[in-house]
């Protein structure tokens, strides 16, 4: 049995705390557009940037490592506009990169959007009816617009600088006292 200084000086006994948080390539960045992106003008170019934020916070470990509101780039890597014979409008594009304490984070992911084609059975009516009636029919231009949702995704392992927190420590105090058992007698059965 300890003494009650021998109990008082117990220190509890915890998992050691190591730094080796990670944000880990592949973790999902919910983001929204910030600016309509549209073929309608033919002013939108294959390698134009335009600006996206998160519209969640994303957690390690149940701390914040990127804020809700954190701005982001993404570009525009293909573009159609529409055109003569009902051809509609198409663009591609693709998540760049989310910046955070002043650190960009590569990022992957992408999203793309196709107008409505125009009428194509009736431009096939009109180009053997009357030949260039088909010039003038086409289809719609693609638009996505503000605030629409894109999923973005991390590029790149990132050591986070945040402590963890390993369970709370345990503390041990003095052993209980034996457990007295006493002796049952064994009846024999007949």
């Amino acid at each position: 049995m300890l003494t009650a200084q021998a109990q008082q000086t117990i220190a509890p006994i915890s998992a050691p705390v190591t730094n080796n948080a990670m944000l880990r390539t592949g973790t999902e960045v919910p983001l929204r557009l910030l600016e309509e992106l549209t073929t309608g003008g033919k002013k939108l170019r294959v390698g134009q940037r335009f600006r996206l934020e998160t519209s969640a916070p994303v957690l390690v470990q149940g701390v914040v490592v990127i804020p809700a509101g954190s701005p982001a780039v993404g570009e525009i890597t293909d573009v159609r506009n529409k055109g003569m014979w009902g051809k509609s409008g198409r663009l591609v594009a693709r998540v760049l990169s989310v910046t955070v304490n002043g650190r960009q984070i590569r990022m992957t992911g992408g999203f793309d959007d196709k107008g409505v084609a125009g009428g194509v059975g009736a431009v096939a009516v009109s180009a053997i009816v009357f030949l260039p009636a088909g010039f003038f029919m086409t289809g719609t231009s693609a638009k996505v617009p503000v605030g629409a949702a894109v999923k973005g995704f991390i590029d790149e392992d990132v050591q986070l600088a945040m402590p963890v927190t390993g369970p709370a420590p345990m503390a041990v105090g003095a052993p209980a006292a034996p457990l007295a058992v006493t002796a049952v007698p064994v009846v024999p059965k007949n």
